[in-house]
């Protein structure tokens, strides 16, 4: 069966790869299939998630390139030897320039901890997300995922799910619960959507 070619784009622990790879397993990712995690950090624990699920790895540091469009022209060159046609940002720590977008156009997807267009846009991820939540005195945050563009979480949305926030929370218990009941639900089923797409178009 013809399958879109997914690579995950990393940088720590891999809770969101972890997501996408046990939603492949379950047949919620049946669409696509995850042929690549490439980490911009070498002692990222996702890497070890995606070893153990015999998934091949692949490691580019910024330290080891001579600048952002080496890095850039680097994971280029990876993705196109590898025929990749999804790119999936899980936790992944680098703004990619405008170049880099532009040249996989509905391509790349990114999971966002809240309800963009609310605390989105530079300077806001992990728990930086979820203190200005608490701090706005919002009721209901979530996570989104949209498709990325050269403007930070600017992309068009694909899927969206909402999460109570509750008086005693803390920004790590809001994060915790916003992975657990909106990240890790909507990101393979929005991968899933994305690559069922790509497929009808390689029909």
């Amino acid at each position: 069966m013809l399958k879109a070619r997914i690579a995950v784009l990393v940088s720590g622990g891999g809770t969101n790869l972890q997501a996408l790879i046990d939603a492949q397993r379950s047949g919620i990712l049946k669409s696509g299939t995850i042929e690549l995690v490439i980490s911009n950090k070498a002692d990222a624990y996702a890497l070890t998630r995606a070893s153990a699920a015999g998934i091949k790895i692949s490691i580019i540091t910024k330290g080891d390139c001579a600048g952002t469009d080496d890095f850039e022209a680097r994971l280029t060159r990876l993705l196109r030897e590898n025929k990749i046609d999804l790119i999936i940002l899980a936790g992944f720590m680098c703004i990619l320039s405008e170049k880099f977008t532009s040249a996989f156009p509905n391509r790349i997807i990114n999971v966002h901890p809240s309800l963009i267009p609310s605390f989105c846009g530079k300077g806001y991820y992990g728990l930086k997300v979820h203190e200005a939540a608490l701090a706005y005195g919002v009721k209901i945050t979530g996570a989104t995922v949209p498709f990325v563009n050269a403007v930070p979480d600017g992309g068009k949305i694909i899927m969206q799910k909402a999460v109570a926030i509750r008086k005693c929370d803390t920004p790590e218990i809001l994060q915790q619960r916003v992975m657990r009941q909106a990240e890790w639900v909507i990101l393979p089923r929005a991968a899933e959507r994305v690559c069922a797409n790509i497929l009808k178009e390689k029909i």
